[in-house]
């Protein structure tokens, strides 16, 4: 018996010396994770410009779990604009006019992350309320296929053609961010101004009784499916298109011009928890964070070497030298007259 009790004794003092340095590491854990935490990051849906790699490659190197979110340009702003009193999210990501009137609207903190000076200063706010971390152009994004024979369309012009009836479609751009630069960069081409829409009303009404197909929601896997045969969209979503996804399109920068379409990302006002967002915003602009998005074929904000691989993949730096950047804050300026007269006058 006295063995016994000896063994209970032991096992007993055992008992009460480990499970308490059991307990205390599992609350040293608990508190880095804790300390770690996480980043909530409105407007990062993981298959949109390679936001799921980008988000697991930055928790692997900082340890802050990174969740992707499925919201789009204008459901992020409408949802910064309902939290304002109580935000919800740390950054937010979207296309440049709605970062300029987030901006406008004091839903953005200032913070300028490393590399802030190498963006051009027509893509960023000069306090770092937003600023653009990669960007597309305007495109025609073409289901060889489904043309059956017909040439591709090179031109703005072109697309007025009968024989593109029915088969060309964009964004409607009382509704989406693409489409309203769409229409912006149709305008352009053919000869007006942001002060001046008259060419582009003209075109449109020309380009809608020649069959526009204009759905509200994203549309690449419609000009994927045959639905819309030539899609106007940002050209990132083309090579996507035909490299990722194995597609049968062809993308072509209109010959009369296009318009470039960058994307900016923010830090937001009252952010709770603002520290691991301010990591996020930097991991960005890294050279690995932009060397991700590049394999989306997005084109970086900063001058880093891309891939040879990518870069062969892509239209020849010769065809985006008709791709101009607008003045973006009038862009958003004028957006709801423009809009107006779309409504009125095109439809």
């Amino acid at each position: 018996m006295r063995k016994r009790d000896i063994a209970l004794a032991l096992l007993l003092l055992f008992l009460l010396i480990v499970l308490p340095l059991g307990a205390t590491g599992d609350k040293e854990a608990q508190k880095t994770e804790v300390a770690k935490g996480m980043v909530v990051s409105y407007n990062t849906p993981n298959q949109w410009a390679n936001w799921g790699a980008v988000l697991q490659a930055f928790t692997a190197k900082t340890g802050i779990t990174a969740p992707s979110d499925p919201k789009n340009s204008g459901q992020t702003m409408a949802a910064l604009e309902a939290e304002a009193k109580s935000p919800q999210a740390d950054t937010a990501y979207f296309g440049i006019v709605f970062g300029i009137e987030a901006s406008k609207k004091n839903l953005l903190a200032a913070f300028k992350p490393n590399y802030f000076d190498e963006i051009p200063a027509n893509l960023k706010d000069p306090d770092g309320k937003w600023f653009t971390i990669h960007q597309g152009s305007i495109a025609f994004i073409i289901n060889t296929a489904e043309l059956k024979g017909l040439p591709l369309p090179t031109s703005w012009a072109d697309l007025l053609d009968k024989k593109y009836a029915g088969k060309v479609g964009f964004l409607d751009p009382t509704q989406a961010a693409v489409g309203y630069s769409v229409y912006v960069a149709g305008n352009l081409a053919m000869g007006g101004t942001l002060d001046n829409w008259d060419p582009g009303v003209q075109y449109f009404k020309k380009l809608v009784a020649n069959g526009l197909i204009l759905p509200a929601q994203t549309a690449t896997a419609m000009v994927q499916q045959g639905e819309i045969p030539i899609l106007i969209d940002a050209d990132f979503n083309g090579y996507k298109l035909k490299y990722i996804d194995n597609a049968s399109v062809e993308v072509v920068i209109p010959k009369e011009g296009s318009i470039s379409i960058p994307y900016v990302i923010s830090l937001v006002q009252g952010a709770p928890n603002s520290d691991n967002g301010k990591a996020l915003l930097n991991f960005t602009l890294s050279d690995e964070g932009q060397k991700l998005f590049t394999e989306s074929y997005l084109r970086p904000v900063r001058k880093i070497s891309i891939d040879p691989a990518i870069s062969a993949r892509m239209l020849p730096d010769s065809e985006y030298a008709r791709v101009v950047y607008p003045d973006f804050a009038k862009m958003r300026d004028v957006q709801a007259n423009a809009t107006a007269r779309w409504r009125s006058e095109v439809r």
